[in-house]
């Protein structure tokens, strides 16, 4: 339920921190999207294979930059709540004041293969924190290399972030801290994590997203010309908020992502768990958003066509019909999702003659995947999808929703929005009255 849904004098800010930029949208209480701003940040360094790394410093200044530019835009516009996203399993450590000690460790650092091996003697079998880019690992490596003798804060992100904006450090949120080892079902740090005797790193208080952490301070509103008494509300991450902006809240509503990869995912009742398909459930307010990437997607269209021809191609593809092919695009061996086998090969043979064929023959395979994964996803315990909304470059590609939507056989359709920074506006307005 958005609040005061007849009102455009007052809204919320959706700030989304990515790996490359931050943007940042004023969103009215109606749901009308008022103003947008952007700013670039700094490449990560990778000094070492397999090595990501940026200063926490420069994602603030870019913060900063971005709110500045936002607020000279919104004029008579009330602002009440800023709500953050940032980007997954990016963590680093820092003093109570929010004093970095160093680097944070981007989502796709993979350093930490010594600590990984050690969490896997410790947590289940099914915990997200497994995996030498989960942020547990990424904690006990910063341990390891650091050496905190005081009081040290481990946060994410968006963590870190919003403590710059309250002055209040140690909060955080069930998504980020899914791939610490938090339990979101029952709302607690599980016993287990007790054994990496992880004093004297702290870990985050944990909340629900869009719970309200407290007012901007003096310092951050002068900074960026936003209003005293904004509210600054707890996030969640980059990936579950592009999820709140298509407007999928009710168990069955799905989204299906067609960008280089393909990626379902579902809005169920149940947390839904198979690491052996890098499956995890996300708490999303009382219900849970769970969902698997296959290997398959658009990047493998590119290797075949460019852009321009997909659309001429496509236009003058009949989805109503099979094409009798049995493709299984992918971009070389192996699958994840809804298949887990390394070794299974690409089956893009034989060609026809036929560009428009032969294009046909992807798109098929690939909703055929996109089948598979919801049938897989329900397999596991979760419902079938009562309508699909598609995000990503896919979602334009009339010929391919329409072929979709015949296997499928419930509504697809494009989402009216995909930007993660409007879907924590959307999760600001749902949850600040």
């Amino acid at each position: 339920m958005i609040a005061r849904a007849s009102r455009r004098d007052a809204g919320v800010i959706g700030l989304d921190v990515g790996t490359s930029g931050c943007r940042a949208v004023a969103v009215a209480c109606d749901g009308t999207q008022i103003a947008e701003a952007q700013a670039e940040l700094p490449a990560s360094v990778r000094a070492n294979p397999g090595w990501a790394e940026q200063r926490p410093q420069d994602w603030w200044l870019g913060v900063r930059q971005v709110l500045s530019t936002l607020a000279s835009q919104c004029g008579g516009l009330r602002l009440r709540a800023l709500c953050l996203d940032a980007t997954s399993a990016t963590v680093l450590l820092c003093d109570a004041q929010g004093q970095p000690l160093g680097p944070a460790l981007m989502y796709d650092d993979s350093r930490a293969r010594e600590q990984a091996a050690e969490i896997e003697r410790i947590a289940p079998m099914d915990s997200p924190a497994r995996g030498a880019s989960s942020s547990l690992a990424k904690l006990l490596w910063l341990r390891a290399h650091h050496q905190p003798v005081a009081d040290v804060l481990a946060l994410h992100q968006a963590d870190w972030l919003s403590g710059c904006l309250t002055g209040r450090f140690g909060f955080s949120d069930w998504n980020n801290n899914l791939k610490m080892g938090f339990d979101p079902q029952a709302e607690c740090w599980p016993g287990w994590i007790e054994q990496f005797g992880l004093a004297p790193l702290r870990l985050p208080e944990v909340v629900a997203p869009g719970t309200d952490l407290g007012p901007i301070t003096a310092e951050a509103a002068a900074a960026t010309g936003l209003p005293a008494d904004l509210r600054i509300l707890a996030g969640t991450t980059d990936s579950t908020a592009a999820v709140l902006a298509t407007g999928a809240l009710e168990p069955g509503d799905a989204v299906t992502s067609l960008g280089s990869t393909l990626v379902v995912k579902m809005i169920a009742e149940q947390a839904v768990t198979a690491p052996e398909y890098g499956i995890y459930s996300h708490r999303l307010g009382s219900g849970w958003l769970l969902g698997g990437a296959s290997n398959s997607g658009g990047g493998v269209l590119a290797q075949f066509f460019s852009p321009q021809e997909l659309k001429s191609l496509s236009a003058r593809i009949d989805p109503t019909r099979d094409s009798g092919l049995g493709y299984y695009p992918l971009p070389g061996v192996g699958e994840r999702f809804p298949t887990n086998d390394p070794n299974l090969a690409p089956r893009m043979q034989p060609r026809p003659a036929s560009d428009v064929q032969f294009l046909r023959g992807l798109l098929e395979g690939i909703a055929r995947i996109e089948q598979a994964g919801y049938e897989r996803l329900q397999q596991l315990g979760a419902p079938a999808p009562r309508r699909v909304l598609t995000i990503g470059g896919g979602a334009r590609n009339t010929a391919w929703t329409c072929l979709r939507e015949r296997l499928l056989g419930v509504p697809v359709e494009p989402a009216e929005q995909q930007q993660a920074a409007y879907g924590v506006a959307r999760l600001a307005l749902r949850t600040h009255h």
